[in-house]
């Protein structure tokens, strides 16, 4: 048995949810956050046979999408006369992080 801890985007987590859920899979759901923008986050956490694993994964990787974020500008002319100001800076976010470990004892009580 197997322990998948999956990081992904808020957006992403509900459509992650339905496909799993459509698999049999079942997950604990944590909101968090971090990242470089410390944006929100889904944090799965699932119980899985060792032949489930690649299954979960291929399912996280295909709903956890990469999109790019607006990032402010700091000027560091702000409060020099004629600064003009700068376009925000986009930068990409999302996909997802995955963790699979193993597991010595699942008791559900």
């Amino acid at each position: 048995m197997k322990l998948i801890m999956a990081i992904v985007n808020n957006d992403d987590g509900p459509m992650i949810t339905a496909q799993l859920n459509k698999k049999g899979v079942y997950t604990t759901k944590i909101a968090s956050t971090g990242g470089f923008l410390s944006a929100g986050n889904m944090t799965f956490i699932s119980g899985v046979e060792d032949e489930m694993v690649d299954e979960v994964i291929e399912v996280i990787k295909a709903y956890s999408r990469k999109r790019t974020q607006p990032v402010p500008h700091i000027d560091s002319s702000a409060g020099h006369v004629g600064a003009t100001p700068i376009a925000p800076a986009e930068v990409l976010v999302g996909g997802g992080t995955i963790f699979v470990l193993n597991v010595d004892s699942f008791t559900r009580v």
